[in-house]
């Protein structure tokens, strides 16, 4: 699957998220009576015309003066961990556990969509950053036709992750992991 067929499945992913949180929140919204109803019903008393302008001039300047209504807040996310092998995400009051292989999925689909965002993760590993380290991670080397290596390797948390070098890179890479 290339990137933009992944990109493509979250953005559908994202779609059925946001359809989830927001269809039930719709159904909630209570109905304003239209122009129709309002005009079948009965006439308590005749208007003037001066009293019906005066009416129409009060309206338009308390529709002028009147507060836009509030936005509703937006859906938060929120994360849990219920058992060591899934993992519930909950947005919206919609929440959906996701076991080891769909983890693993979203973490694609997320690395994927973030590699293409900007701004770009920090240069330098920030202060305080976390991180589980695999130790001596299984690895596969490719060349390429135009000389760079293809380098990916298995992260217990990431899955196969991979890297592209230039063969200048490879160079720099080997001194940097021998320097003593």
């Amino acid at each position: 699957m290339n990137l933009h067929e992944q990109l493509g499945a979250l953005e559908v992913g994202v779609d059925q998220l946001i359809q989830a949180v927001v269809a039930p929140q719709a159904q909630n919204i209570p109905e304003t009576p239209n122009e129709a109803d309002a005009q079948q019903a009965p006439a308590e008393h005749a208007v003037s015309e001066a009293e019906a302008e005066t009416v129409a001039a009060e309206a338009a300047v308390g529709d002028a003066t009147a507060q836009p209504p509030a936005t509703p807040p937006l859906p938060t996310l929120e994360i849990n961990r219920p058992a060591q092998n899934e993992i519930t995400m909950t947005i919206g009051g919609q929440t959906v556990a996701l076991r080891a292989e769909q983890i693993g999925q979203l973490i694609e689909e997320l690395s994927n969509a973030r590699a293409s965002m900007t701004p770009e993760p920090p240069p330098g590993i920030p202060p305080g950053w976390r991180f589980v380290s695999t130790k001596n991670p299984v690895m596969a080397v490719q060349k390429q036709s135009n000389g760079d290596r293809l380098l990916v390797m298995r992260h217990t948390g990431h899955g196969w992750v991979p890297f592209t070098f230039s063969p200048d890179m490879v160079i720099q890479l080997y001194m940097l992991l021998t320097k003593g």
